[in-house]
């Protein structure tokens, strides 16, 4: 694993205005950004078009503008590679479906995306949609879901990035699963 003092370092000097810092980080962190592409690709229909290296490097051409974030850790640069991601795929999933007309929905294993017991399947961009309004209602659960499900983050690695305490990360992680379950059982029980 790469020292967090080194990326913090190359994060620091890329915030400060020195492009090629953005080349180095993404050299030392390629393997686990390849990683969190492929994870979040696993959850794409069979025959997605979008590969782990095309997704990557799809990202890094969008977080080369991404020149106002303070950049705080290791993880928190996941979390926004995670997140740029997510958006890349969400925007692909509705070019894919805009003329299907509901058919064809990439499904996501809402037991996998929020690690619930539940075998319940849920499309991608029925996904997003309940994060965008919870992201209404409470940025901070939203971005601790995004966080757990699409940058595959442990409670502790997320906790960092939202700068609050591990418990305090446990607690709402337990309200924004309950939440996202709720929505998603009123989304699909039968009118």
């Amino acid at each position: 694993m790469t020292p967090s003092r080194d990326v913090t370092g190359l994060l620091d000097e890329w915030t400060r205005g020195d492009a090629g810092a953005l080349d180095r980080l993404l050299l030392l962190l390629y393997d686990e950004l390849r990683r969190i592409a492929a994870r979040q690709l696993r959850r794409e229909r069979v025959g997605h078009t979008l590969q782990p290296t095309a997704l990557v490097h799809e990202a890094y051409v969008r977080l080369i503008g991404q020149r106002r974030v303070d950049w705080r850790s290791r993880t928190h640069f996941y979390g926004v590679a995670a997140r740029v991601m997510r958006r890349i795929l969400v925007d692909h999933a509705r070019r894919h479906n805009a003329g299907k007309r509901g058919k064809g929905f990439e499904r996501v294993a809402l037991e996998e995306a929020l690690e619930l017991e539940a075998a319940e399947h849920v499309p991608v961009l029925e996904l997003e949609a309940v994060i965008a309004r919870l992201e209404k209602i409470d940025r901070g659960l939203a971005h601790l879901v995004e966080l757990r499900a699409f940058a595959g983050c442990t409670l502790e690695e997320a906790a960092e990035v939202l700068n609050v305490s591990h418990s305090t990360a446990k607690r709402e992680w337990r309200t924004a699963r309950a939440w996202l379950t709720r929505e998603l059982q009123v989304k699909s029980a039968p009118d």
